[in-house]
């Protein structure tokens, strides 16, 4: 079975990518490839995307050290999302220091609580914004 037949890419050639924590399924961030981020990811055994923002390809842990280690890559049935799983290195997969990007929880009535503290300061790794 081809992998690229089976993926339906949107309009501007991307597919939305869950990463999850192997051991304990965390949810750690969501971020999108294109068919050649793919083949970067499976040739390196690393995650690489494609940053919408900056409109370049982008190794996870580049400039942090917080790599992701590729465990297993999953198609949903619709061939239109992934779910890639992976050994994160270094802890923290998000850019502000969380291990998760998914570290405000909503309240009852719509307040947001931030759960967990960075494991690392952001300024000292990616410099001021």
């Amino acid at each position: 079975m081809n992998l690229y037949k089976n993926l339906k890419f949107d309009d501007k050639g991307l597919i939305p990518t869950v990463v999850q924590d192997h051991k304990d399924n965390t949810v750690l961030m969501v971020a999108y490839m294109n068919k050649e981020s793919l083949r970067r990811t499976l040739k390196l055994n690393k995650c690489v995307f494609w940053s919408r923002s900056r409109q370049e390809f982008w190794l996870k842990g580049e400039s942090s050290g917080n790599v992701q280690k590729v465990k297993e890559i999953r198609i949903d049935c619709d061939g239109d999302c992934l779910v890639v799983k992976v050994e994160q290195i270094g802890g923290s997969a998000c850019h502000t220091g969380h291990r998760s990007c998914f570290y405000r929880k909503v309240e009852k009535g719509g307040t947001l609580k931030v759960t967990g503290k960075p494991l690392f300061d952001p300024k000292k790794v990616y410099g001021k914004k």
